[in-house]
């Protein structure tokens, strides 16, 4: 009974899907903590400041809701890439993920961190070096036009939230946000879809030599 259940492709795609979303999920929570940390250091509140403290009723559900918002982006982005006839590539190493997390959480840093003389610069030189980090590190039209979704519809919940007053940007310039926030949405929608790319192909390898 056991071999015939390990042997079952239901079972074992759903054994696959359960591991990459929790691990997905755990990074999803990781990253949410860090960039309100590098946000906080420059008092933009991209989520309330006290999340790395109590976890209070008003910011308990910010960690779990990116780390969904992960599993989501994660899952869903090797499904469209098979869906498109973009096959999982050899592209998507270990080495490279690791160097487009880096990336990733730089342009984070780069948002708290760097002055520019006005903020259509400041976003302008985001959105660059956004497109930089996909062309490095996918260059798949399934990933350019997943991370855009991503970029508008994450940025129009934001814009929602901060609307009914969940939490507040300090000096906001694009409506109730920064003008960056897109940017680091693409980016962050890149780097997720990596991630779950690579998990895939990690699956894949394991049960071919399970199989074998």
């Amino acid at each position: 009974m056991t071999t015939t259940a390990a042997a079952d492709p239901g079972i074992t795609r759903t054994r696959s899907l359960l591991r990459r979303g929790v691990v997905l999920f755990l990074i999803g929570v990781f990253f949410a903590l860090i960039l309100n940390l590098l946000q906080v250091q420059r008092n933009i509140t991209l989520f309330p400041a006290d999340v790395l403290g109590n976890f209070s009723l008003s910011t308990w559900w910010v960690p779990p809701v990116c780390g969904t918002a992960a599993v989501f982006i994660g899952l869903m982005y090797p499904c469209v890439d098979v869906k498109l006839g973009e096959p999982l590539r050899a592209k998507c190493e270990w080495s490279n993920v690791i160097r487009c997390i880096a990336v990733f959480v730089g342009i984070n840093h780069a948002s708290a961190k760097m002055d520019f003389a006005n903020n259509l610069q400041f976003s302008l030189t985001l959105a660059a070096m956004s497109l930089g980090l996909w062309w490095l590190f996918d260059r798949s039209r399934s990933g350019f036009g997943l991370s855009l979704f991503i970029a508008i519809i994450a940025t129009i919940v934001t814009q929602l939230l901060v609307y009914k007053g969940v939490y507040r940007y300090t000096e906001p310039d694009f409506l109730y946000v920064r003008s960056w926030l897109p940017c680091v949405f693409f980016s962050g929608g890149v780097t997720i879809g990596n991630i779950g790319r690579q998990l895939a192909i990690y699956e894949k390898e394991t049960e071919k030599e399970h199989s074998s």
